[in-house]
């Protein structure tokens, strides 16, 4: 273990309970990361005051107490890891663990011991108990004899359904001799006084350091006095009030919003708040980016002194947003992230997008992408198994928009919809720096040239298979009319109504198909009379026309594209809509079942879902096969050829 060492299965102990993860010790400190990402926890060596070892049911305890009075214990750990580790702070990092001893007698009467602001139950010199003073938010004396500890609200440790510490009592009788007092001022009223000079009570404790009053919040979504305190963070809003530690604070996002006077600070927390049933893992606010604001802290002169002279002024003005971020990093010690290099065309930090038929921004970061405001979705680079640039699901004669799907290692997918085709570039060149995986959907031998080819409009040598079925089906493939049933509507409510036109790819004539046939044909005069107006735009000085690019004719063998759940749950559903609503149009009906797919549970979207995972895994497998075998089509042309002569 010369350079540290990685433990597995090693839990997190708090007062909501235990969280498991990973625990990596080294000679520069310790670094602790939770199950399935999240919450991180990085100790320096130089901020290490005091190593305890205990032994607790089933398991070893491992107690780091730093120098900011916060102590971090770790479960999980075997008898010989306590050996190696012991040897290995002592050899690397010039630390003697101590041991200490669980008292497991259950008695109740014992001594306190006061460490810092970590206080100690001891029976019979064991330790029975131990809560750190930071989380006390009130104390009261009850008689002459009792101390009642009241700690703080946490409204994320409910998110795990969990039990948390909410109230102590404690019974100090007149003869003790550890809090010696007088006739005014019995041992109880002492030990008050003394838990009152180092818990998060007085002082600033109960007043709000600085608060920021009706900040916007879209999510959870409200108007809230946002309250900043000594050891938690509050959103005070008229029906709701949260309370949130800063211990459950991840990170904190400061992102601006492009060609928009707002920026959006997000307060990322593991575990996340619960609002009902509703859990929210991101705390998404909303300032208006040009606000000055001029704010003093309200903190006694004696503890600013002492814990945050170097981490905070006494007062701040300049914009809402950073005077909120920097007050907030002072006070929890939470790393802020900004925008890193990436940039828009329209030199602004994320693109346009939409997620699950909600439209916002997608914001590529150094070490993330993350799609706001609702729903807020943050994906860190190392979970992404691959990204796919795709064409946009929405047929046209111009492609101006492309998706970008994210699929994570655990299988997850996020789809991206409707990113401008002139952010391709930016995008491409983003993901290729990061080293992040590319899915090359196209024919070429370099991945850049490959997803390009995906992207090309109608103009260029690659051809939309899509577009072209319809076209065919709408019985003209030198048409230049664009068929208004295929553009892509955007309803209100965000329904996925533009993936309708791929519902029928066995390629019969379902009863949508005659009514789309019957339609264009309806339509051939304008269509002609475009097309002579366009062709002499075309024409030469001399009175010649330029011949129009031919089309490359799709090969019969290509596999068909893989259908989406949306178009699963369409194909079942088709004649249904048509049987409830007699003589309904195919652009309607294409709403309609839009928004009953929208109005579908997970559960209830799970079997058709299941459907495109598997036709998808199909048609990757078929693709594969058709272009590691090309000279089936070249005697596909061969044999067309000979037809026609």
């Amino acid at each position: 273990m010369a350079d540290g060492h990685m433990f597995n299965n090693i839990s997190l102990v708090g007062r909501g309970g235990a969280n498991p993860g990973q625990l990596r010790v080294y000679s520069r400190g310790l670094l602790w990361r939770k199950q399935g990402g999240g919450k991180a926890v990085e100790v320096d060596k130089d901020d290490i005051v005091r190593i305890t070892w205990m032994k607790v049911p089933r398991s070893n305890q491992l107690a780091v107490l730093i120098k900011d009075g916060l102590k971090y214990k770790f479960i999980g750990f075997r008898d010989q890891d306590v050996v190696s580790l012991t040897n290995f702070f002592q050899n690397s990092c010039n630390i003697i663990p101590e041991e200490k001893q669980l008292s497991v007698s259950g008695k109740n009467w014992g001594e306190l011991d006061i460490d810092g602001n970590m206080l100690s139950f001891l029976v019979g010199s064991k330790q029975a108990f131990e809560i750190s003073l930071a989380d006390v938010s009130q104390t009261q004396l009850q008689g002459k004899t009792d101390v009642i500890l009241e700690f703080h609200v946490d409204d994320t440790t409910g998110a795990n359904e969990k039990d948390t510490l909410m109230e102590m009592s404690f019974h100090i009788p007149g003869s003790n001799t550890q809090f010696v007092g007088d006739e005014n001022r019995p041992p109880a009223q002492v030990f008050r006084e003394k838990i009152m000079s180092m818990a998060d009570v007085g002082g600033g404790g109960e007043e709000a350091v600085v608060t920021f009053d009706t900040i916007t919040i879209l999510t959870p979504r409200g108007r809230y006095n946002v309250e900043l305190h000594l050891s938690f963070l509050r959103l005070q809003g008229q029906a709701t009030d949260f309370k949130i530690q800063y211990s459950s604070i991840v990170r904190v996002f400061v992102l601006p919003k492009s060609n928009q006077p707002h920026t959006f600070v997000v307060v990322t927390l593991d575990p996340p708040i619960r609002k009902g049933q509703t859990l929210y893992p991101h705390i998404v606010m909303q300032f208006e980016t040009d606000t000055v604001v001029e704010s003093s802290l309200v903190m006694n002169d004696e503890l600013y002194a002492s814990k945050y002279k170097d981490k905070l002024e006494p007062s701040y003005k300049g914009l809402i947003h950073e005077v909120f971020t920097m007050i907030l990093r002072g006070l929890s010690g939470t790393k802020l992230t900004r925008p890193g290099k990436f940039r828009s065309c329209q030199d602004g930090y994320a693109v346009k997008s939409s997620l699950k038929a909600e439209d916002g921004v997608l914001y590529p970061l150094e070490k993330s992408f993350f799609f706001l405001p609702k729903p807020p979705t943050l994906i860190l680079h190392d979970e992404i198994d691959y990204v796919e640039f795709e064409r946009h699901a929405a047929g046209g004669s111009n492609m101006h928009y492309f998706d970008l799907l994210i699929r994570l290692k655990t299988e997850q997918e996020h789809l991206f919809r409707n990113i401008q085709r002139n952010e391709y570039h930016n995008l491409f060149d983003f993901i290729s720096s990061k080293g992040l995986k590319i899915m090359n959907l196209g024919a070429g031998v370099h991945a850049a040239d490959g997803v390009a080819a995906v992207l090309q409009d109608e103009d260029d040598d690659a051809v939309d298979p899509h577009l072209e079925r319809i076209k065919n089906e709408a019985g003209g493939e030198d048409s230049d009319e664009e068929d208004e049933d295929f553009v892509a509507d955007k309803d209100d409510d965000g329904s996925p109504s533009d993936d309708s036109g791929d519902d029928d790819s066995d390629g019969s004539d379902s009863g949508g198909d005659k009514e789309r046939i019957s339609k264009k044909e309806s339509k051939k005069e304008p269509v002609a009379s475009k097309t002579s107006s366009s062709s002499k735009k075309r024409s030469n000085d001399d009175g010649t026309s330029k011949k129009r690019k031919q089309k490359k004719i799709k090969d019969p063998n290509a596999p068909k594209r893989a259908l989406s759940g949306f178009m699963f749950f369409s194909q079942l559903e088709r004649e249904n809509v048509k049987k409830e609503i007699p003589g309904i149009s195919f652009k309607e009906i294409a709403r309609v079942l839009g928004e009953r797919w929208n109005k579908l549970s997970a559960a209830e979207k799970e079997p058709y879902e299941a459907k495109a995972q598997a036709d998808k895994k199909r048609y990757l497998s078929a693709i594969s096969d058709y272009r590691n075998h090309p000279q089936q089509s070249s005697k596909m042309d061969l044999m067309d050829e000979s037809d026609s002569n």
